[in-house]
């Protein structure tokens, strides 16, 4: 059980890293590296806890992202500065580069390599699974990210923080 919580950590720790590296990347003040480095952790640890639970990447995702916005809210008035500079730097990491990656490979494979027509159906297979989960994922960061910014009108986040 100790192995896990500190493979956890660790991941987190990575994500927070990289979300820093975003912000830096994206030239945010320097009063919002440390929220950004919190938030990024956040993120990954709810998206790996989660997926080791076994709950879907696209599910973890979009609970990771919606961390994400809900938190970077009240965040952006108390260090005065827009919700963006809070938000997008941690989601940077969940970008599905793996599934990508997979889905552009199946398919030179299935173009240029493959001959066999059951290892080309398979490759269909992994073409539509990896670009499929790919695009939710996408989606689901997306929606996750933004859904706090729409349903919060900005009085009532002003207020949280009073």
């Amino acid at each position: 059980m100790l192995e896990i919580i500190l493979k956890l950590l660790e991941v987190s720790l990575w994500s927070g890293i990289a979300a820093v590296g975003f912000g830096i990347l994206f030239n945010v003040p320097k009063s919002a590296v440390i929220t950004i480095f919190v938030l990024g952790f956040g993120a990954g640890f709810i998206k790996f806890l989660l997926m080791y639970l076994n709950v879907h990447v696209v599910l973890g995702s979009f609970l990771a992202a919606f961390f994400v916005g809900i938190i970077s809210l009240p965040m952006a008035h108390k260090i005065h500065q827009p919700p963006v500079v809070f938000s997008i730097p941690p989601v940077i990491p969940m970008i599905p580069g793996y599934f990508a990656y997979e889905t552009i490979l199946s398919i030179m494979n299935f173009i240029f390599t493959e001959g066999d027509a059951s290892k080309r159906i398979s490759l269909i297979d992994a073409i539509f699974t990896n670009g499929f989960t790919m695009f939710f994922v996408l989606i689901s960061l997306t929606v996750g990210v933004s859904l706090p910014m729409l349903l919060l009108k900005k009085s009532t986040v002003k207020k949280l923080d009073s």
